[in-house]
């Protein structure tokens, strides 16, 4: 049932249009025949489109649209509806990507903020049809009970892009600096459910997130198929048994799952608390980047002990890589089945390999998992990511994965271009924006959001939200983003038509 409808949004998002809003307050109608739900919230941010500059008490009660061109004339009418329940006209002047709409009436501006519409940088349509594809778009997108996080994955029509971060829960928050204080081993932190469970919400309380990931490492299958390892807070993963030989390769077995239990356990809470609000994620490394930890022996900038594997002895890395590929397929399987809704394969070192390289060495034996799960979970969405991957881009988008998550020094419109409009992306604001001032984190998500166009974008951080990021800053970057709309009355930018 899932994938029937999975497969009949595809078809309406071709042409349909994510209009739709979330708690919404007032209304606002064109001479399109679009109507859409504007939710009141708080309209932040200075600058917009179109060379106009308002102040923030200008703005409020505004709509702003953000980018591209409105297919309406320069005079519209729209009826809104204050609190009261009585309701009032206005006049709205549209210029060049931004309407400003006058307050007349019972409309009480001193507390009415609206929600940013944000238009695709690539343009709009003019189909003679496009009313009656943004009204499907509205009922599809509304009566989808999965996760926003989940519909953006698949490609289906969302009222807007979902967020969340990676690293989402970690050192950047005072109240796990807090608990580690209590509970010093990463490894204690990350394998007991009740922490895990606990570490895992931290975010989701404090910002509530579209996307919940479980509290854990890449690492933490390696012990169930016979490599132990440790954290150190400060040196990072340490390998206690290496894989360089034949004979280090025959010592592997196959996962065992029964050792993970609380990976399940802990999902399967998790999912419990979050309900629909939010999708439940989960993640494993990739055969490679697994490959560089056991080979290496920790992390490392220079991976010269596994690219001399790759010249000198080749066959003993396929062996380990095709082990890892088996194993790692399996364990997506192990989360799937534990309540996970997406899962994000991490190829963390993938950017250290030449692209030639990484044709041979890392894309095979991820087609391999993706071939795997989408034979053993047909629809389930996958997200591959690879830091450094600019030059890996085309090829990423070959693996069979729904998502390519592109890192922050990749130009999004560039990246949606190179990845194709078949497939959704995420990303990338620069993780070092959340060091910056408000004004500045809305302006990098601003930009994101009309690159990335109105389909199939799942905004992120273009890498881990890093030690030190105020937490006040993170929740502007939650708050603003969620108060982001698609503009009504558009084709989605990114739909294979």
């Amino acid at each position: 049932m899932a994938a029937h409808a999975g497969l009949l949004a595809k078809h309406v998002a071709a042409a349909a249009t994510p209009g739709v809003a979330l708690d919404s307050s007032r209304k606002v109608q064109s001479q399109s025949a679009c109507t859409c739900e504007l939710r009141r919230c708080p309209l932040l941010g200075r600058s917009v489109a179109g060379g106009f500059s308002l102040s923030r008490k200008e703005m409020r009660g505004q709509q702003i649209c953000i980018g591209g061109r409105r297919r309406t004339t320069t005079t519209t009418k729209s009826h809104s509806q204050n609190e009261s329940g009585s309701s009032s006209s206005s006049s709205n002047y549209v210029g060049h990507g931004v309407m400003r709409s006058g307050s007349k009436g019972h409309h009480r501006q001193s507390s009415s903020q609206s929600t940013i519409v944000v238009r695709a940088e690539a343009g709009s349509h003019s189909h003679d049809d496009a009313a009656e594809h943004s009204r499907r778009g509205a009922e599809l997108a509304a009566t989808s009970t999965e996760p926003l996080i989940v519909r953006a994955a698949r490609g289906e029509p969302v009222p807007r892009p979902p967020v969340w971060m990676m690293r989402q829960a970690g050192r950047y928050m005072a109240v796990y600096r807090e608990l580690a204080k209590k509970h010093k081993s990463f490894r204690e932190r990350s394998e007991n459910v009740d922490l895990v469970v606990e570490i895992s919400l931290q975010p989701w309380h404090a910002f509530r997130p579209d996307g919940v990931i479980f509290f854990s490492d890449i690492l933490t299958p390696l012990p169930a198929m016979g490599i132990p390892f440790q954290i150190d807070d400060v040196k990072g993963p340490i390998i206690e048994k290496l894989m360089r030989t034949p004979d280090d390769i025959k010592c592997l077995h196959p996962i065992e799952l029964d050792t993970l239990g609380f990976i399940q356990e802990s999902l399967r809470i998790i999912k419990n608390e979050i309900g629909d609000t939010a999708g439940l994620l989960g993640f494993v490394g990739a055969p490679w980047t697994l490959a560089t930890y056991v080979v290496e022996g920790k992390g490392t900038k220079t991976y010269t002990e596994i690219k001399r594997m790759m010249y000198m002895a080749p066959d003993v890395l396929k062996a380990l890589l095709s082990h890892f590929a088996s194993a790692v397929a399996t364990y997506i399987g192990f989360q799937i089945d534990a309540g996970a809704q997406c899962v994000q394969i991490f190829d963390s070192w993938g950017g250290q390999l030449t692209p030639d390289q990484w044709d041979r060495w890392s894309k095979p034996y991820i087609t391999q998992i993706v071939d795997w799960v989408h034979e053993h979970y047909p629809g389930f969405p996958l997200i591959l990511y690879a830091s450094g991957s600019g030059g890996l881009l085309e090829r990423m988008a070959t693996t069979g994965v729904d998502v390519i998550s592109l890192d922050w020094t990749i130009d999004m419109a560039d990246g949606r271009e190179r990845v194709g409009r078949g497939l959704s992306v995420q990303g990338n604001v620069d993780p070092a924006v959340l060091f910056a001032g408000k004004e500045a984190i809305e302006e990098s998500v601003k930009d994101v959001v009309r690159k990335a166009g109105n389909r199939g974008h799942i905004l992120n951080l273009g890498h881990g939200v890093m030690v030190g990021t105020p937490e006040e800053n993170v929740a502007h970057y939650f708050a603003f983003s969620k108060s982001l709309l698609y503009a009504p009355n558009e084709v989605p930018q990114n739909a294979v038509v």
